[in-house]
């Protein structure tokens, strides 16, 4: 849309998808520059709820997030001081809130604001997100459902569809597939 555009992202992981119970375990953001960072989310004592199907997903177990887990007020203090005033994903509905679970839970509060990656882009970019996704998700060759490779996904997706943005040409038969 706006090649002078250059959003950040962020990505989490959760211990479910269940919207009452589940925390997040896991949060990964690209910054504007491509710089990542992630962390994986101590449980705070109240965070009980755990998915088997969530873990064979991302490969995270409840033991190694209590022994090598950074504290939720840790991570919601980087977040924020790394962070730009907005900042982009791509599930908004479940990012949102395991983001202000994490918040609520560090009695801080977010000093960004989030927002879906569909705010960034038009019509023709949103028909092309997610064949282009998928090409870039073949490039790096990273596993996903990995907060950090997520959040890098979602920022080379960005500059892939921004570079093109004003001649997106329709896709091919094989980009149809993806």
């Amino acid at each position: 849309m706006n090649s002078e555009l250059h959003p950040a992202f962020i990505d989490f992981e959760a211990s479910s998808l269940d919207l009452i119970a589940s925390y997040p375990i896991e949060v990964g953001i690209c910054l504007p520059d491509g710089q990542l960072h992630s962390w994986l989310i101590r449980p705070h004592v109240l965070w009980q709820d755990w998915s088997d199907n969530a873990e064979q997903i991302h490969g995270i177990d409840r033991k190694t997030l209590e022994a090598e887990g950074t504290p939720v007020a840790i991570v919601a203090e980087e977040l924020n001081r790394l962070l730009p005033a907005q900042v982009f994903c791509d599930a908004w509905t479940f990012d949102s809130f395991w983001l202000h679970r994490l918040y609520r839970v560090a009695g801080v509060t977010p000093a960004f604001q989030l927002e879906s990656i569909s705010m960034l882009l038009n019509s023709v970019q949103v028909r092309h997100w997610s064949a282009v996704r998928q090409e870039v998700i073949r490039e790096l060759g990273l596993p996903v459902h990995r907060a950090a490779n997520d959040a890098l996904i979602l920022h080379r997706t960005w500059q892939q569809i921004d570079l093109h943005s004003g001649g997106l040409a329709p896709l091919s038969d094989e980009s149809r597939q993806a």
